[in-house]
């Protein structure tokens, strides 16, 4: 039967009344969707990462709508960093410990990370352009002399600026200062606003005085959370290595999980939730720490 039928077409073919005309149109469906992807940490009741855990064990939700997870991976990938370091006169007394500290954030994170620094006192300025050149980087921290006020906002939206030239899908800026903005032209709403329209995780180190603790606990918090990123603050030179090397083991071990997205292509906020449901065997209760939104595409 199958002989016959494929002769039949042969023959039609063949016939000038089949062959002279044109084909069929092709019917094409498209469907517009975004793949995203999220870097997640997983800790338990002790601020400990969790490892081990598969696809099966995670839910996410985007504006409420549920989505099957088409990423899954728990690896070591390069990450395009930046360091975005207090240069201002109040820092003097432990910029070389702490200068210290940050490259050995740099040290602790995957060998093929690229690393930019940008330095800011009473303006914002980029130090050192991305480089996996360890020397380089020491160089640089150790180049600056303290001096001035704190231009924060300034170097968090230059900092993003830099972070356009990433080679690395996975991005993350780690902050350091001792006190309140007192010298930016933009504002933290200005600066949290960048923050959101980027893909970027912000990790912040505070070694904050007394006088201006609160306020600038608050800001540096906001940064953090508002990237997915976390907020550290050490009471002293010490901790501030330990929670820096603490950061950089963790970027490490993140899970990146993707999916993908059908919402309306308009620019919109969406709002996404990472839900762990841990296995038999492991502690029961789990936190992920994640960006929880993202401004979605436009419909070009």
């Amino acid at each position: 039967m199958k002989l016959v039928k494929l002769a039949f077409v042969q023959f039609l073919l063949a016939c000038p009344l089949f062959a002279q005309q044109d084909p069929p149109p092709v019917f094409k469906l498209n469907v517009e969707v975004d793949l995203v992807e999220l870097h997640v940490s997983v800790v338990d009741e002790k601020d400990r990462m969790v490892g081990g855990l598969l696809k099966e064990h995670f839910r996410i939700t985007e504006n409420r709508v549920e989505h099957p997870i088409a990423v899954f991976k728990h690896e070591d990938i390069p990450v395009s960093l930046g360091l975005v370091i207090d240069n201002s006169r109040s820092i003097e007394p432990r910029k070389q410990r702490l200068d210290a500290a940050a490259l050995a954030f740099v040290q602790k994170s995957n060998q093929e990370d690229e690393t930019f620094v940008v330095h800011f006192d009473f303006d914002a300025r980029l130090s050192q352009s991305f480089t996996g050149d360890e020397r380089v980087l020491e160089t640089v921290l150790a180049g600056t002399k303290p001096y001035g006020q704190t231009a924060l906002y300034d170097a968090l939206i230059l900092a993003l600026e830099q972070m356009e030239k990433a080679q690395y899908q996975k991005k993350a800026i780690l902050v350091i200062s001792d006190g309140l903005d007192n010298a930016s032209k933009n504002t933290l709403a200005d600066a949290i606003e960048k923050i959101k329209q980027s893909r970027v995780a912000f990790y912040t180190v505070g070694l904050l005085s007394a006088g201006e603790g609160a306020k600038a606990e608050q800001d540096l918090l906001k940064i953090a959370e508002v990237s997915g990123g976390k907020a550290y603050f050490p009471q002293n030179e010490d901790e501030a290595r330990n929670m820096m090397e603490r950061i950089a083991r963790d970027l490490r071990e993140q899970y990146t999980i993707g999916y993908f997205s059908s919402s309306a292509r308009d620019g919109s906020w969406r709002s996404v939730r990472v839900e762990v449901k841990p296995p038999l065997g492991f502690p029961q209760k789990l936190s992920a720490n994640y960006r929880h939104g993202y401004y979605g595409p436009g419909n070009n």
